[in-house]
Parts: structure tokens; C-alpha cells; sequence
């Protein structure tokens, strides 16, 4: 079966370890992304932030579960979505790279091509891009993370 593929890229002047922070913790998402609330499963046993914690995030009227798979902090994390999205086998992967400039972030998933695939996929088109941008912005709002360049007014 053919997959679909969403991602957004975009480099924010904060350090990597900054930017980690935002996206170590599900409960921030709802104050820098479109989500309307966001956090960890109550029930669930994993360590928050951890791989198997689950995650959910409302946008609107969805509720998006997911489930951690890899965590390297700093660098990358993945996830797959287990609920609330009408998708099969969706697997998503952030990586912070350290740049010249600050940290280049990528996030990218893929899940297979079905009817309602193909509107989960329309809808992810434009909403990557708008979370990786505001994902940079809220690091690069945070002046403890914009490295000193000296020239302060």
C-alpha cells in the first residue's frame, strides 16, 4: 500500500536543548501550538515525555492519541498515532539538528494512503508547516534561549 508523507522544516535561533524543552513536554504544546489542550494520559504508567508515554492533544473537536516510541532528548523523538486521527500505521519523527544559526527542526510523518487517509493528509499539509512555525517562535521568543550575539539596544 502507498504512503502519504507530511513534513515542515524551519530554524529557530534557540539552542537545541532549548527547543527540547518545548517539545519534551505534551502539556506546553496547547500554550505555543494550534492545540486547544494537550498533556499526558492520566491512566497511563509510562514516565511522561518517556518512550511508551501517551499523549493527547486536542484540536478542535479531534483527539489525537499518541504513543512515544524513541526518545533521544535533544535530538529526536518519535511517535505513532493509536487514536482520535482516522489513520493507519502513522509514524512521525521530529529531529533538532544544531546549526550555525541556532537548531534546524524537521518534522515529518508518514501513514498509509486510505480514503480518510487522504483527508487526514490535506488537513496535515497545512498544519505542519504552522506548527513547526510556531515552535520557532515560541524558542525564539524566550530570550534565556537566543544566543548573545553582543549587540543588545
Amino acid at each position: 500500500m502507498n504512503r502519504l508523507h507530511v513534513e515542515a522544516s524551519g530554524t529557530t535561533r534557540a539552542r537545541p536543548d532549548a527547543v527540547w524543552a518545548l517539545l519534551a513536554d505534551a502539556s506546553s504544546y496547547s500554550r505555543w501550538g494550534p492545540w486547544d489542550a494537550s498533556g499526558y494520559d492520566a491512566a497511563d504508567e509510562q514516565p511522561a515525555g518517556g518512550p511508551g508515554a501517551v499523549r493527547r492533544l486536542r484540536y478542535g473537536r479531534t483527539v489525537t492519541v499518541e504513543r512515544l516510541v524513541d526518545v533521544e532528548p535533544g535530538r529526536r523523538m518519535s511517535y505513532t498515532v493509536i487514536g482520535g486521527l482516522p489513520v493507519r500505521n502513522y509514524f512521525a519523527e521530529v529531529r533538532l539538528t544544531p546549526v550555525a544559526e541556532g537548531t534546524r527542526v524537521d518534522w515529518a510523518a508518514d501513514f498509509d494512503r486510505t480514503v480518510l487517509g487522504r483527508l487526514v493528509h490535506r488537513k496535515l499539509r497545512s498544519l505542519y508547516p504552522e506548527i513547526v512555525s510556531r515552535l520557532i517562535t515560541a524558542a525564539d521568543a524566550d530570550d534565556s534561549v537566543v544566543p548573545s550575539t553582543g549587540d543588545h539596544v
